[in-house]
């Protein structure tokens, strides 16, 4: 069977859940259309500031929006967060405090958080007597059982949920997932504050984890939130109790969130979460697309390709590290950026293994642009995620396909 063959026979399968996705996307996109018409937004609020960033009406609006849009009291959006680990590290910082406990229960979490929780000597939570303590996911579910024994035995301040799969091959939760967890961790009496690392998980569904039970999460605006457009930065939303104590740590007790200033202005930022429903919208329907194509071929990925994922990031399963290695260096060469650049295994900061990553990106290291990376180990699997347009995946799977072959 040729390329376009196989590319064309996956659409047709495809098609029902291509219109649940972009139901979806409708509806995400009135929510936060909603949110920009209630907190007035216009073209003042796009301007650029500097020094303290005192009475800065556009950094100010542009929480309110991203608090409306995600169904939470309040909310930081800040250039000043640089990466996903650098917001969800300020947001826990901003809450836990020496001799507290924390409870993950959604397994080890993501490779560069790792260090952040349990390093030695390098400023982690560890260093500051905080501990966190790990429940094991049971066949890549939660096992809430053994959440209930934690429970039990420990006075925890925190519990800690992980949306994204990671690079653990196993499904990333869904909202009705979370809002499970969050329901089973109150009836065992928890009195504390609950936490999701929401990266690559918003406007994939209708809620988000801050309208299921969360208090608060965080996320990258390089990813889903910030609409391909987003140049930096990070955000932090949920409960305004809680969110008070974050704004703190961000900047310093005595200020909290009345500084903050940004000389470039927030225009990227405000556009981007207006685009980001229907950016999330062809990210979820060209990874369809390629994950079909793959499973056609006889790959094995997660989620299955028969079903709307939980969030924009897909493992694909190889079994050799030439197979897996030729798939990032396909990604890599259907880039708009970079295309002509080999990828090449290296010690990123923050990783256990060498990591390849194809990521020809506008801006750099975006995953809500297409990009693929993976860590050289057994077994072999590829995570890909991104793609500004649905057309670019097309094209890209095209690409890839013929290089497999």
């Amino acid at each position: 069977m040729r390329v376009e063959e196989v590319i064309k026979s996956a659409e047709i399968t495809l098609k029902p859940l291509f219109e649940e996705i972009e139901e979806t996307a409708l509806f995400n996109q009135e929510k936060v259309l909603k949110a920009f018409s209630e907190e007035r937004i216009a073209m003042r609020h796009f301007m650029q500031s500097n020094g303290y960033g005192y009475g800065d009406e556009g950094r100010e609006s542009l929480g309110k929006v991203f608090a409306h849009a995600f169904g939470a009291e309040s909310a930081i959006v800040s250039p000043a967060l640089l990466s996903g680990t650098h917001t969800i590290t300020v947001a826990l910082f901003g809450v836990l405090r020496p001799n507290d406990r924390a409870l993950i229960i959604t397994g080890t979490p993501y490779d560069t958080i790792r260090k952040v929780l349990w390093g030695e000597g390098n400023g982690s939570f560890k260093d500051f007597k905080i501990s966190f303590d790990t429940v094991e996911l049971k066949d890549g579910k939660v096992d809430f059982s053994a959440v209930a024994k934690a429970l039990n035995k420990h006075d925890y301040k925190m519990v800690y949920i992980q949306r994204s799969r990671g690079y653990e091959l196993r499904d990333s939760f869904t909202v009705e997932e979370i809002e499970k967890m969050c329901s089973f961790v109150r009836e065992q009496g928890f009195k504390g504050c609950i936490f999701c690392d929401n990266c690559y998980g918003e406007f994939c569904e209708r809620r988000e984890p801050t309208e299921v039970g969360c208090d608060f999460m965080a996320g990258s605006l390089i990813k889903n939130p910030g609409g391909g457009l987003a140049p930096t930065g990070g955000y932090i939303a949920g409960k305004k109790s809680v969110l008070e104590l974050v704004e703190g740590r961000l900047t310093a007790p005595s200020v909290g969130a009345e500084v903050g200033s940004y000389s470039y202005g927030y225009r990227l930022f405000y556009q981007g979460l207006f685009l980001a429903p229907h950016t999330v919208a062809q990210i979820l329907k060209g990874g369809l697309l390629i994950g079909a194509c793959l499973e056609s071929l006889g790959y094995e990925t997660y989620p299955k390709a028969d079903k709307i994922p939980a969030d924009i990031t897909r493992a694909v399963r190889f079994d050799t590290e030439k197979q897996l290695t030729d798939f990032i260096v396909s990604v890599q060469e259907c880039s708009p950026v970079d295309s002509f650049v080999r990828p090449e295994a290296w010690d990123m900061p923050g990783y256990d293994n060498k990591v390849i990553m194809a990521a020809g990106t506008f801006v750099s290291g975006a995953t809500s642009e297409l990009s693929a990376d993976a860590p050289i180990r057994e077994p072999y699997v590829a995570y890909f995620q991104g793609g500004l347009t649905y057309e670019h995946c097309k094209i890209a799977c095209k690409r890839i396909l013929l290089k497999l072959l």
